[in-house]
């Protein structure tokens, strides 16, 4: 089933995702960052599958998420909690270590975003919005965004080639496959160079940024649009006033300072709230339309849908 948030506007995708990805960036607060990871990881769950997200995660995010947690404290000594020292003399604060799981985590849950930014925001879509504005930058962010799946794809076709002729990274001794290895890649490394001029020749051949030229869309902003739009920014101003009213604030150095939490009012209880709303607006747009589907598909008589499928078959 085809994600239903994706057929939205693409103002209305791009706004979701610039709103959610700048909180996520720049809120240091350990509830928002939480709901955002959580968040982040059950609609990657919903476009992707569980499977290939806890795969991805498990390989990829959680060890990365244990090196960045481990290495702030090394380089940041900031702190008042002095837990003991290195044999270079530098301590090892628990400020540090909190911060370096904050931090962690930041960079974590903004890659999972970018990974739903990325299949729901195409190319096509960016470009709508971008092309008379900025079309040369908007051009080369949408070439850089389609870059990594693109060269994934072309990486697995060369592969497999070359393994046919047997000049494959698995076969020969360690030498002989260093050799493969950066044959493909030099192969690549071409590949990516002239299809990246290619594609420039083409859009300039097409007259791409010229005053006056005209594209065909298929967007149309309709009421559904607008209706996402107005709940979108209502959540966002409730959020703000919440943070305006200090239930986001956070400080870790050089004492830990956490608003919000202990004691856990009913206004810090509602900004938390409105943010985990905000952030899981795609998924309760998919489990709507899949309920509204559930629906239609009862109230059609199945007897009905196979004497059309019959019918149909005959006359063909």
């Amino acid at each position: 089933m085809e994600d239903a948030f994706s057929t939205y506007h693409p103002i209305i995708n791009f706004l979701y995702f610039a709103v959610v990805l700048i909180i996520s960036m720049f809120f240091n607060h350990p509830v928002v960052l939480g709901i955002s990871l959580i968040s982040a990881i059950v609609y990657a769950f919903v476009l992707q599958g569980w499977k290939k997200v806890l795969k991805f995660n498990l390989l990829f995010m959680f060890p990365m998420l244990i090196i960045v947690a481990l290495i702030n404290p090394l380089f940041n000594h900031a702190g008042v909690t002095i837990l003991f020292y290195l044999k270079n003399g530098n301590p090892i604060t628990f400020e540090s270590i909190i911060y370096g799981w904050v931090m962690a985590v930041i960079l974590i849950q903004v890659i999972i975003w970018f990974s739903c930014y990325n299949i729901i925001m195409t190319s096509d879509k960016f470009i709508y919005l971008f092309g008379k504005i900025i079309p040369a930058l908007s051009l080369i962010f949408s070439m850089v965004l389609r870059f990594v799946p693109k060269f994934k794809a072309q990486l697995k076709v060369i592969s497999e080639g070359q393994k046919c002729i047997g000049r494959d990274i698995s076969n020969g001794n360690i030498l002989m496959r260093a050799r493969h290895g950066v044959t493909i890649l030099s192969i690549m490394v071409t590949w990516a160079l002239e299809n990246a001029i290619e594609t420039a020749d083409s859009m300039k051949a097409r007259g791409y940024g010229l005053r006056g030229r005209t594209a065909f869309s298929i967007y149309r902003f309709d009421k559904r649009d607008k209706m996402m739009l107005i709940i979108m920014a209502l959540l966002l101003i409730l959020f703000i006033t919440g943070v305006s009213m200090g239930n986001t604030f956070v400080q870790y150095n050089p004492i830990i300072v956490i608003n919000g939490i202990s004691p856990l009012t009913l206004a810090s209880f509602l900004t938390y709230f409105i943010f985990f709303v905000f952030c899981l607006i795609p998924v309760w747009v998919d489990g709507l339309s899949f309920l509204k589907w559930k629906k239609l598909k009862a109230v059609i008589p199945e007897k009905k849908i196979n004497t059309e499928i019959r019918v149909g078959v005959e006359m063909s």
